[in-house]
């Protein structure tokens, strides 16, 4: 744990110096890079200039090498984004912070095709875009496609905690898209293989449970209970029930060791010698029963008598059931 933290904490920076070697890295900040002359302008616009606010901060030096002041048009998106979805209250409380005290970090780009790619800073672009900003002070690196995707991947998980699915797609892309191990992943990233691994895991839900984690309506302890469970209608039936009744961890996996044992203990009773037709409608029926009453069903049938099983854990849980037949 302490060695990711490190690693992580070196900040982007230290990372983008590290993206190449030496050499080459002094080589890309000292040589010009081929952009759009233009007359260089204030990062603050001018409603910022008023004696009644306070001077801008800045941060850049007029000719600090290797940063470049280009035109908001000429950027690019990043294709290797792992956010993908940015709260726009997050982009005008940044926007505001900017035409107040100026633009306190570049973004970062790469040359691409006579324009610039986006690598980091994205919330920082819609700002100047949403002020309607002409240009924008960056920093031009030499970077590949595996590079670009770690490096935005890094400055999200260090600048705001990405949610467990956006930061489990962001390893999954650089594992599938740069062939790349999930050891090799992880040490692009500063992080162990086994963080890596885990959050791959969660790939493995179903897109409902993996709308719960993105959400942050379920924790990833609790995604991993659930991938304790091999069927995929348990697991919804499951998550449900943790959102609905504030189920913690250590309670959802309490749950999960009785539906083992359940099922266990239903197996040992012998095969059903019920038609298929007929086990594929009961089968059909429990589900039905256990999507609304957002618990385990078990319906035994035959053509002179039943019984339906459901399953409650706790007083809590039988009064939520009790309440769903209009008892009291």
């Amino acid at each position: 744990m302490s060695n990711n933290k490190s690693r992580l904490g070196r900040g982007l920076g230290g990372l983008i110096t590290g993206t190449g070697s030496s050499k080459s890295q002094s080589k890309s900040e000292g040589s010009p890079v081929p952009v759009k002359k233009t007359a260089r302008k204030q990062v603050i616009p001018s409603a910022a200039k008023t004696k009644s606010k306070p001077q801008p901060v800045a941060t850049l030096a007029p000719n600090a090498p290797g940063y470049r002041e280009i035109d908001v048009s000429d950027v690019l998106a990043n294709p290797y984004q792992p956010r993908r979805e940015i709260k726009e209250d997050h982009i005008e409380d940044l926007a505001k912070s900017i035409q107040s005290e100026g633009l306190l970090q570049p973004v970062v780009v790469r040359a691409k095709e006579g324009k610039f790619e986006l690598i980091a800073g994205e919330r920082r672009l819609r700002a100047y875009q949403q002020l309607k900003l002409k240009t924008i002070p960056a920093r031009i690196i030499e970077a590949s496609d595996a590079s670009s995707a770690a490096l935005a991947l890094i400055e999200n998980l260090q600048r705001e905690n990405l949610n467990p699915i956006d930061e489990a797609l962001g390893y999954a892309s650089l594992v599938r898209d740069f062939d790349l191990t999930q050891e090799a992943a992880a040490e692009r990233v500063g992080r162990g293989r086994a963080t890596v691994a885990n959050a791959l895991r969660l790939l493995t839900l179903g897109s409902e449970i993996q709308g719960f984690l993105s959400r942050r309506l379920i924790s990833t302890g609790h995604a991993k209970v659930l991938l304790g469970l091999e069927s995929e209608e348990h697991r919804k039936l499951l998550a449900r029930r943790i959102i609905e009744t504030g189920m913690s961890v250590r309670e959802a996996e309490a749950q999960v060791r009785r539906l083992k044992d359940c099922n266990a203990a239903n197996g040992k009773k012998g095969g059903n010698h019920l038609p298929e037709a007929e086990q594929t409608a009961i089968r059909d029926l429990e589900k039905r029963i256990g999507e609304h009453f957002n618990t385990r069903v078990a319906l035994k049938h035959s053509a002179k008598k039943g019984r339906i099983t459901i399953e409650y854990f706790g007083n809590d849980d039988l009064d939520r059931i009790l309440e769903k037949l209009g008892l009291k």
